[in-house]
Formats: structure tokens, C-alpha cells, sequence
């Protein structure tokens, strides 16, 4: 499980000098690796790929997609505290600071320079010597090319769902002064990133890939990515563009249809090996807390017999086994002090999580991102997954009956995100955070360094769900609500939309529906304009709500910084 992530570390040192100036590169490696005799052997590419994954994790938090995401999305307040400007600018749709989300740009392009130089050295490489047969070469080869591929679609998929068109350098000799490509030009060749990986990376069962692997993307995460993209692309250039259409434009003159994006999703749901996990609530680490204290801590889960999967896939050894995500964003795997900083550290639990109380087992966080009693008032209480998703406070059964409001709490509203937050418990080292005592780490500052809870980036569940959206039947809609012991519904978009927002509550994905579908526009879809009533600190009751700013057409600022590098070359977005 640790190796993966150890390497991926390491690897990105050795290949920050393909992201660096020519003047870094005219100075002598001092690792002895560099483009010219990298990338020689198969421990190389992996890495190489490790240094690929290494820009997944930034430095700044807002711009981290998970934290940005759920701060914008309308079932979250700014919260925290008087002096957390920042969340409250992101959520009120406001950027005083011109590089509030300049670590995402910086990353994106990194792990593009980095797949792009596996991409040239791999494709025409010889890797015989290294394996008993010829096809075993050809095996890796396409497989580290094809997961090149998908890191460099990735890369560009999650910051154009941000900023919109990006500059596409698609090789490592690309000017880097090269103007922004249009919308449609960065997602066709997003999509068509993601349509070369599907077609070189293997088809391998998920519950065989064995759990040095896991981590990795794979054939069936490619394909639903071609499904996300669809959905996004012509969602947004139907609903908030105005320009209508129901294909992808692809760079070699082809297109990306929905019957093609259908036919990607069956595959996955005959062949993948992925399957939805009997109970929601397993896929948490809450579920998991009572047996990691040795003693009931979360009444709740005792009486509902939760059992955690884990997050290490099919086989983990911790948990049940994880059938269910198919790509995550990995924190599981270091125990680091602040020598590396929060960076390796999930930081959705701490700064979402519950501010001013520390309890067991639910730890201190920022506050941030408080919950709309709106969205939660909307949500059906016989709903398994209303009390598996938002802790209330106040509630023995949830241990947190010993809840008091903080003097120096904003928005507070007493209800918070229950996926991702702060665990901890009672132990040999004294009450300590859950994964503590789970990895058996060894360093001391529990709040802010113990979220080594990993980001799902996707689910089996989204493939059910965006396979109901593109067939407009009901099929998987209701294998996801049977799930939550619901009853079955007919098709509707009003169903998927609303399954879709009680489904993948704070996982950072309704920001991007209410864009792609053009809600975020439209007030009666949406929960920004419903006054709530919350305590700001001090204990002063204000009402609040939220006004999305229509004139950025659902898009962020290009980094002020960046605009300037470029010496103009770069424009800024609308409403900016």
C-alpha cells in the first residue's frame, strides 16, 4: 500500500527539473537522472509515474479541488472563524487576492510536463531485456503509456473545470508561452487523452489488481472519465455558453457521441469488477472508529453494525474490501511532520471539521464549510444517508451532546460534513486522531497531520448515476436508492439531479453539476439565495445567504501572476 505513494515522493524530486527554468537545467543533476538517460528501464517509468501523481497534491488549500469545490457548492457557508476571509471570499464567489488558486495552474502543468516526457520516452522504447517475453514488454509499455495519457487528461480535466480553456502543451519542447487554447479545444483534447488511455492501458479485473498497485488509474477510470467529460462539455457549452451540442470534438477531426460514452459506462459495469458496497456508510472511516478504539465511541454505528471497507481497494487489509472506488486521491500511506507540511494530508477534516470542540470521536477543525440547514431540512429523514453524510451536533447517539457553540465560530449552523472529518479516540498515546493508531504513526501534532483519510475521486456509483443521466432511464438511479433503502423512482432529470446531490454530497462534484447543468444560474435549482439563520461569533444571530455572481459563467480567475508571466498573452476570465 505505502510503496506506490514512497516513490511517487521521491519521483517528483527527481523530475522537478522538467517543470523548472532552462537555467535550472543547464546546471548538473544532481541526482545523475536527467531526459536524457531517464526513462531507460521499467523501474524508471515507475518513478516517472510516481512524479506524475506527486502533482496531484498542492501546496496552497484553495487549491486543493476538494476544498475549492464544496466551498462553492450551495449546500456550504464560508464558516470558520472572523479571521477565515479566504473561505468566505471563495464562497461568495469574491477573490480580493489575485493567486488565491495559483498552486492548481502551477501542479497541472508540472504532471504535464511529467506524462508528456513519459509519453515520448515510453512509446518508442525497448523493455525486452527486462521481462521473460516480448508480449510482457509490449504489456507494460502500453500500460505506462496509456496511464501517462490519462495523468496528462487528468491533470487538464481538473483545472479546466476551474478556469475553462487552458494553454495545451502537449509535448516537452511546447513554447510555454503558447496563448490559452478555447473551451472546446482544451476538452477535446482532454477527451482525447482519456480515449487513448482506455484503448493502451490493460483490462484487468479491479478485485485482481493486487494491492502494490492499488492507487493507480486504470482502463475502467479512463472510460468513466470520457463520461464526465461528455457530461461537462456539452453541459456547459449547452447551459452556460449558449453554443447547444451533443458531441465532443476530437483533434483528429472525430468526434466523442453519447452512444459511445454509453457504450464506455456498459463495459465498465459488465467487466470492471467494480460494484457498490452494501451500505453507504461503510465506505466512511466513521464506520470504522468503534473497532479502532476497542470500545464503542459512536454509539450510532454500533447500533447500525457498521463495518468499514477500507480505502485500499478490493483486497485492503484493513477493512472489508473496497469494491466500490475507483480513483482517489491517496493520503494513506506517510507519516509526516511538518518537515512536509499539511500538503501529504488530507485537509477537508481539518479545516471542515468541527471548530472549537475536540470530542470523541469527532475531533477539532477550522469550521469551515458549515451546512445549510436549507439542504439539510430538503433531505428525507428515512434517507440512510442524510445521517451518514451531515453530523448534528447536540445528538448522544453521535457523541456529540457535549457540543458548545464557539465565541469565534462564523455561520455556524450546528451541522457538518460527516465524510470527511476529523476522527480520533482513546489509545496507548493518549487520545490521538483514528489513522494514528491505525498506521501506527509515530508523530505528535494530531490535529493538523493525522488526515490520512484518502479523496474519492470517483465512484461505482457515478457510473451508475451518469448512466442513467445519458440512457434517461432509471435503472441506475435506483440501484443507488435501493441502496439507501428507498424506493424505486421513475426516470426524471428532477430524480437524477436530486439523487446526484444526496448521493455524492461533499465530494465535490455539485459544483460542477449545478455548472454543467446551468443551475448555478438559476436561483429556484439551487440553495445559494435561501436565507438561513446563523451564529456568527460572539454569538450574534444574522440571517445569511449567498449570491453567485452570474458574469463568471461558473468559472475562477486565472492567477493574476500567471496573467502576468504570460506578458498578456493570457486574458482573464469574465467577471474577473
Amino acid at each position: 500500500m505505502k510503496r506506490i505513494v514512497y516513490i511517487m515522493v521521491t519521483a517528483g524530486l527527481i523530475l522537478f527539473a522538467g517543470s523548472c527554468s532552462e537555467d535550472f537545467l543547464d546546471t548538473k543533476n544532481l541526482y545523475q537522472k536527467n531526459l536524457e538517460n531517464f526513462y531507460q528501464t521499467p523501474q524508471d517509468i515507475i518513478e516517472a509515474m510516481g512524479g506524475v501523481y506527486n502533482a496531484l497534491y498542492v501546496n496552497g488549500v484553495h487549491s486543493e479541488e476538494h476544498v475549492a469545490a464544496n466551498l462553492l457548492s450551495d449546500y456550504m457557508f464560508g464558516g470558520g472563524g472572523p479571521d477565515d476571509i479566504s473561505a468566505k471570499n471563495v464562497a461568495n464567489f469574491v477573490d480580493p487576492n489575485e493567486d488565491t488558486y495559483r498552486d492548481l495552474w502551477i501542479e497541472t502543468y508540472n504532471g504535464v510536463y511529467r506524462s508528456n516526457a513519459i509519453i515520448e520516452a515510453a512509446s518508442q522504447a525497448d523493455y525486452s531485456p527486462f521481462f521473460d517475453t516480448e508480449q510482457e514488454a509490449i504489456e507494460f509499455r502500453n500500460s505506462a503509456v496509456g496511464e501517462a495519457y490519462f495523468m496528462r487528461g487528468f491533470m487538464m480535466y481538473r483545472a479546466a473545470r476551474f478556469f475553462g480553456g487552458m494553454p495545451l502543451i502537449n509535448s516537452t519542447d511546447t513554447p510555454r508561452d503558447v496563448p490559452r487554447s478555447s473551451f472546446t479545444e482544451t476538452f477535446s483534447q482532454i477527451a482525447a487523452d482519456f480515449k487513448m488511455a482506455a484503448e493502451l492501458m490493460p483490462a484487468i479485473s479491479a478485485d485482481q489488481i493486487p494491492l502494490r498497485d492499488y492507487g493507480h488509474a486504470n482502463r475502467w477510470v479512463a472510460k468513466a472519465y470520457l463520461a464526465r467529460t461528455y457530461l461537462f462539455y456539452t453541459g456547459y457549452m449547452t447551459n452556460m455558453a449558449g453554443s447547444p451540442t451533443d458531441v465532443v470534438p476530437l483533434p483528429d477531426g472525430g468526434t466523442l457521441t453519447r452512444s459511445e460514452v454509453v457504450t464506455h459506462l456498459e463495459n465498465i459495469m459488465a467487466s470492471s469488477g467494480y460494484a457498490l458496497v452494501s451500505d453507504f456508510r461503510n465506505l466512511w472511516p466513521y464506520s470504522h472508529v468503534n473497532q479502532s478504539a476497542g470500545q464503542v465511541v459512536l454509539p450510532w454505528a454500533e447500533d447500525e453494525g457498521l463495518s468499514w471497507v477500507g480505502q485500499d481497494g478490493h483486497n485492503s487489509e484493513i477493512g472489508t474490501g473496497n469494491t466500490e472506488v475507483m480513483f482517489a486521491l491517496r493520503y494513506a500511506f506517510g507519516n509526516w511532520d511538518w518537515d512536509n507540511g499539511q500538503k501529504y494530508n488530507n485537509r477537508v477534516p481539518l479545516f471542515f471539521g468541527i471548530r472549537g470542540n475536540s470530542m470523541v470521536p469527532f475531533g477539532q477543525g477550522w469550521g469551515w464549510g458549515t451546512v445549510h440547514p436549507a439542504f439539510f431540512n430538503s433531505w428525507d429523514d428515512e434517507d440512510i444517508r442524510k445521517k451518514g453524510s451531515i453530523l448534528e451536533v447536540g445528538d448522544a447517539a453521535q457523541a456529540t451532546d457535549g457540543y458548545s457553540s464557539p465565541d469565534n465560530a462564523d455561520h455556524e449552523t450546528g451541522l457538518f460534513n460527516k465524510k470527511y472529518t476529523t476522527l480520533q479516540h482513546d489509545g496507548a498515546d493518549g487520545v490521538q486522531g483514528m489513522f494514528y493508531y491505525v498506521y501506527g504513526w509515530s508523530h505528535g501534532d494530531g490535529m493538523q497531520l493525522w488526515a490520512a483519510q484518502d479523496f474519492y475521486y470517483l465512484r461505482y456509483a457515478d457510473v451508475l448515476l451518469m448512466h442513467s443521466e445519458l440512457t434517461e432511464t432509471a435503472d441506475g438511479i435506483n440501484a443507488v436508492r435501493q441502496r439507501a433503502g428507498l424506493d424505486p423512482v421513475s426516470w426524471s432529470m428532477e430524480n437524477l439531479k436530486s439523487e446526484r446531490l444526496y448521493e455524492f454530497a461533499f465530494e465535490g462534484l455539485r459544483w460542477f453539476d449545478l455548472v454543467r447543468w446551468g443551475d448555478v444560474e438559476n436561483s429556484s435549482n439551487n440553495f445559494y439565495s435561501v436565507v438561513a439563520e446563523v451564529s456568527n461569533a460572539g454569538g450574534i444571530i444574522v440571517n445569511h445567504s449567498v449570491t453567485y455572481r452570474p458574469e463568471t459563467k461558473g468559472l475562477l480567475p486565472i492567477p493574476e501572476s500567471e496573467i502576468r508571466l504570460s506578458n498578456g498573452v493570457y486574458e482573464q476570465n469574465p467577471g474577473w
